[in-house]
């Protein structure tokens, strides 16, 4: 059944603000996969603040064409039926969750993405971009890394501390 134009328009609208606040979109086939386990990739989404849109390709370019940055995009590999991954927190979050639900479900196969600059990101870029650590995972190991030496001085002198503890109280008598 063919959708209305003011229904066409709405989703159009929705597609721009969606994808003109976006830092990552990434496109995936998924024909083969069934409601249950869109439901499932919809919800693992979520998780990771992640949108999920099944769109008519026809409709995304509409819309990239209303973002200046998107305008001069390449749109060529915006073919077949496409699901669409976008978030507006973390760069690496849309490849990284196709990615993994990917690798337990084969009708899902990546195919490009869209960075927040208006570059076309091959499959080969998004399966580099999923393989990289979330924004929260490097935060976390700059933490570390920033912790380490504190952590090593403290644990050097607890370590230390009945030894120096001992000696002055043998000194003391």
């Amino acid at each position: 059944m063919p959708i209305s134009k003011d229904k066409k328009n709405e989703l159009v609208a929705d597609l721009t603000e969606l994808l003109s606040n976006a830092k990552t979109t990434v496109y995936a086939k998924y024909q083969g996969l069934t409601v249950a386990e869109l439901q499932e990739l919809r919800k693992l989404a979520r998780e990771m603040g992640v949108k999920i849109k099944v769109v008519k390709n026809r409709l995304v370019r509409v819309a990239m064409g209303q973002i200046a940055v998107y305008k001069d995009t390449d749109t060529t590999g915006l073919t077949g039926q496409l699901l669409y991954a976008v978030s507006n927190e973390d760069e690496v979050a849309p490849a990284k969750v196709l990615a993994d639900f990917a690798k337990k479900h084969n009708a899902l196969s990546l195919v490009g993405g869209f960075s927040d600059l208006g570059k076309a990101l091959s499959e080969e870029e998004v399966k580099s971009l999923a393989a990289m650590p979330s924004k929260n995972e490097l935060i976390a190991q700059v933490v570390a890394q920033l912790l380490s030496p504190v952590t090593d001085s403290i644990s050097g002198l607890t370590g230390g501390l009945p030894g120096i503890i001992s000696g002055l109280e043998a000194h003391a008598n």
